[in-house]
C-alpha cells in the first residue's frame, strides 16, 4: 500500500495509518450500516442492528464500542493438555478450566477479517481456557460441554495481527499480547489454511486442514460468547466478544489437523503447553463479531 492510499490517524498517544478509503477513515468505529449492507461480502447487517454503539473514553481516546466485524471466517483447533503446564503460564489469579483430572484446554485460533469498522486484517492466537474468576472452585466440567459451551473464560498468550490499527487499538486499548507480522489467511469451503511469519520473515505456524462439513443457519440463531481476561493499565479487565455464526463445521477428535511448528512466539507457547491430541476442530467460513471495550474487574481474594 503506497503513501497516497493511506491517512494518518491518531489512536490515543500513538498515529497509524489506515487505507484512506477505509470503514475507520471514512466512520471512525461509526459505520453506517445501510453502507456495510450494501457490501456484497456481507450477507446480512441484523445482528449489528441490535447492538447499538456507545461512545466511551480509552487508553486510545473517544471511541465507538463495540468494534463490529462484518464479514469474518475463523479456524480453530482445540487441544487437551496437562493442567500443569496450562498453569504455568497463567497468572497467579487465574486457572485453568478443568476437563478431567489434571486435564484442561488451549486452542489455537486464525481469523481473516474481510470488512470491519477498522478494515481488513488477519490475526492467529493461542489461547487457554480458565475459569471464571467468581467461581474458581467449580468442579471439572464435561469435555464436551465444554467445547461446546456457548460462554467460555480465557487467557491469551499470545496474538499477532498484520496491521498497525489493529496492533495498537488490541495492545493499548485491550491490553492483550499484540505485535505486527506477515499473517496470510485462506478459509472457504474446502480448506482452511494459514501462516504467520516469525521476526526473520520464516514460519512461526502454519495450518492447512480439510473444512469440515459446513451449515448454514439464520442470522441470531447461532451467538456465541467469550470473555477474554487482560491486564490493562494496572488491573485486571474483562473482554466481552459476541460471535454470530452463520455457516460453520465441526470434526471431533480430528486425524490430523495440519498444524506446523517453526520457530516463533506462537510456537514456544504452543510447545509449552505439552498438547497431548487435538480434540475439535472447528471452521467457521461466515460469521460475525461485536468486540467489546474492556471493562475493569475485581478478582477475589486467592
Amino acid at each position: 500500500m503506497t503513501d497516497t492510499q493511506t491517512v494518518e490517524v491518531e489512536l490515543g498517544s500513538r498515529k497509524v495509518s489506515v487505507p484512506c478509503d477505509g470503514l475507520f477513515a471514512r466512520y471512525r468505529m461509526d459505520t453506517d450500516l445501510d453502507v456495510v449492507e450494501a457490501d456484497p461480502r456481507v450477507s446480512t447487517v441484523d445482528f449489528f442492528r441490535t447492538l447499538p454503539k456507545t461512545k466511551v473514553e480509552s487508553a486510545i481516546g473517544t471511541t465507538s464500542t463495540p468494534n463490529f466485524y462484518y464479514a469474518m471466517s475463523k479456524a480453530q483447533i482445540s487441544f487437551v493438555a496437562p493442567t500443569k503446564a496450562l498453569r504455568s503460564r497463567l497468572p497467579d489469579a487465574l486457572d485453568p478450566l478443568t476437563v478431567a483430572p489434571g486435564l484442561g484446554l488451549f486452542s489455537v485460533i486464525i481469523f481473516r477479517y474481510d470488512v470491519c469498522d477498522i478494515d481488513f486484517y488477519t490475526e492467529a492466537t493461542v489461547g487457554i481456557a480458565v475459569k471464571e474468576v467468581r467461581h474458581g472452585n467449580l468442579p471439572p466440567v464435561d469435555l464436551l460441554a465444554a467445547l461446546g459451551n456457548d460462554h467460555l473464560y480465557t487467557y491469551v498468550l499470545s496474538l499477532p495481527v498484520n496491521t498497525e490499527i489493529a496492533q495498537v487499538r488490541g495492545h493499548d486499548g485491550y491490553g492483550f499480547p499484540k505485535w505486527v507480522t506477515d499473517i496470510d489467511i485462506d478459509i472457504d469451503a474446502r480448506r482452511a489454511t494459514g501462516r504467520v511469519a516469525n521476526d526473520d520473515g520464516g514460519t512461526d505456524i502454519a495450518l492447512s486442514v480439510a473444512t469440515p462439513k459446513q451449515k448454514k443457519v439464520a442470522s441470531g440463531e447461532s451467538v456465541s460468547t467469550l470473555t477474554s481476561y487482560t491486564e490493562l493499565n494496572g488491573g485486571w479487565n474483562q473482554t466481552l466478544s459476541q460471535t454470530n455464526n452463520l455457516v460453520f463445521g465441526s470434526d471431533l477428535l480430528p486425524g490430523d489437523v495440519g498444524l506446523e511448528l517453526g520457530s516463533g512466539r506462537l510456537s514456544d507457547d504452543i510447545r509449552s503447553l505439552k498438547p497431548k491430541r487435538p480434540l475439535r476442530l472447528d471452521v467457521f467460513t461466515e460469521c460475525q463479531n461485536a468486540l467489546h471495550i474492556p471493562v475493569p474487574v475485581s478478582f477475589p481474594a486467592r
